[in-house]
């Protein structure tokens, strides 16, 4: 995680050097102003984590300035300097949107415990605002599992580059657990205790892509009516994660491989220079190298991305790992549904391993709930199993769109044509499925 960067704003220069002795020695990145003037200048060029200003200064006063910088920055963290007579304005500055505020003469030990508290205060707040967002974890791992050799070599891959910045490429099928790689490598890493933010590239219609990554300024436009962060900026201190990369369209490869060099970006709509710390790991089912040659995916931002890559491996070529992830998905779905479930029948479980499992352990999970959900007894049997027998015969000569078609197809009907569900099922978002339906025409049968 890299320092604190902090802005002391102070008319006197023995304050100002005071703070920032006691600043540096903690570890912080530490910038200085000599009026409100000077700090607002600075502000428009650097991005600050946070801003020590005092109340009483000529020319721009501290109040000013907190009210300035709030404005286009509304989570910057600004702690007031004030004397004991100034209690009435410090309280009015709480009430603009100041963090906190200290009194003078203060203890260095009181500062350092503010700063602490601050810093928390904000990683915790990245954490949340993504939270409470539309990312969602599509795996129901606590953990993840895996005794094979495959995984084996896996989690060793993980265990080497978590240490590391460099900027980490996985790849690999649909429902192998890339993200659930991607959140290890970031749990272990030196940026754990920051926010990991998702951009599932594919999900993200273009036209919104800029203002989800950048973020934008109020009246940016026409529905901007707030200055709102991107995930970019959201991952400071952290981990972003970009899910689908391969899906991004050239516009965006271009603008993000400029932030990727230097980490720095603009808001949609602004103009101020936002700068933010933050490892990069990044995820495709897409040969890129095959996308390069196709003129779909940009040749230098693969190699910008794919600095340290290994392959997440499908479930078929781990087959001894499947018995003990389908006991894990029955123990939790189990606990969920509050069913008395015990366990897997030797038949049931006959047929989960000479199942090919082309949507993986995404796929694995998905029929194990649906089994449970179905389950008339205290262990899991074959019939609980639809999803392995299908009535749709496929000649060998029969092309790939066709088979696409026909899965597609299946999927929607044994689901009753729920989008949302099936969408899940294929691991595929609403809209790529939508597209689907529209270019195979197809239509639900009454």
């Amino acid at each position: 995680m890299g320092s604190t960067k902090i802005l002391i704003v102070d008319d006197e220069l023995i304050m100002r050097e005071s703070l920032a002795g006691w600043l540096e020695r903690d570890g912080h990145s530490i910038d200085k102003a000599a009026s409100g003037e000077e700090a607002l200048e600075k502000t428009k060029t650097t991005r600050y984590d946070i801003l020590l200003v005092d109340i009483k200064m000529d020319g721009i006063g501290g109040l000013e300035v907190l009210k300035q910088v709030k404005e286009n920055d509304a989570d910057l963290a600004v702690v007031m300097i004030t004397a004991y007579g100034s209690i009435p304005t410090a309280i009015e500055a709480i009430k603009c949107g100041a963090f906190d505020y200290l009194l003078k003469p203060f203890d260095p030990n009181e500062l350092g415990i503010l700063i602490h508290k601050i810093i928390q205060h904000q990683a915790q707040s990245r954490e949340n605002l993504f939270l409470r967002e539309d990312y969602k974890e599509r795996s129901r791992f606590e953990s993840m599992i895996g005794q094979s050799p495959a995984m084996q070599t896996v989690f060793n891959l993980i265990q080497d580059v978590a240490p590391v910045d460099s900027t980490v490429l996985i790849t690999g099928e649909t429902g192998t657990g890339k993200g659930l790689a991607a959140k290890a490598i970031h749990t272990n890493s030196p940026h754990c205790e920051g926010p990991f933010v998702v951009v599932n590239c594919g999900a993200i219609p273009e036209h919104l892509m800029e203002s989800e990554l950048f973020g934008h300024q109020k009246g940016a436009f026409t529905d901007a009516r707030e200055t709102k962060k991107g995930r970019l900026e959201l991952a400071h201190g952290g981990t972003i994660f970009l899910d689908e990369i391969g899906e991004i369209s050239m516009r965006m490869q271009i603008d993000l491989l400029r932030v990727l060099e230097d980490h720095v970006f603009y808001r949609v709509g602004g103009t101020q220079p936002i700068t933010a710390d933050f490892r990069v790991i990044a995820a495709t089912n897409r040969n890129l190298t095959e996308a390069i040659r196709e003129g779909i995916f940009r040749e230098d931002l693969y190699y910008r991305l794919n600095v340290i890559s290994f392959e997440m491996p499908p479930l078929r070529k781990r087959k001894e790992d499947i018995p003990i992830l389908a006991e894990h998905f029955l123990r939790r779905f189990s606990q969920e549904t509050k069913k008395p479930i015990d366990k897997i029948s030797r038949t049931a479980m006959d047929e989960i391993m000479l199942y090919e499992w082309p949507g993986n352990v995404r796929e694995l999970e998905n029929a194990i709930e649906r089994a449970v959900v179905v389950s008339k007894s205290r262990s899991l049997q074959a019939e609980d199993l639809p999803l392995f027998r299908s009535d749709i015969c496929i000649p060998a000569n029969t092309s790939l769109r066709e088979v696409e078609k026909a899965h597609i197809a299946k999927v929607l009907t044994d689901n009753g044509w729920n989008v949302s569900k099936s969408a899940q099922i294929l691991d595929i978002d609403r809209g790529t499925l939508y597209n689907k339906i529209k270019l195979f025409g197809l239509q639900k049968q009454p």
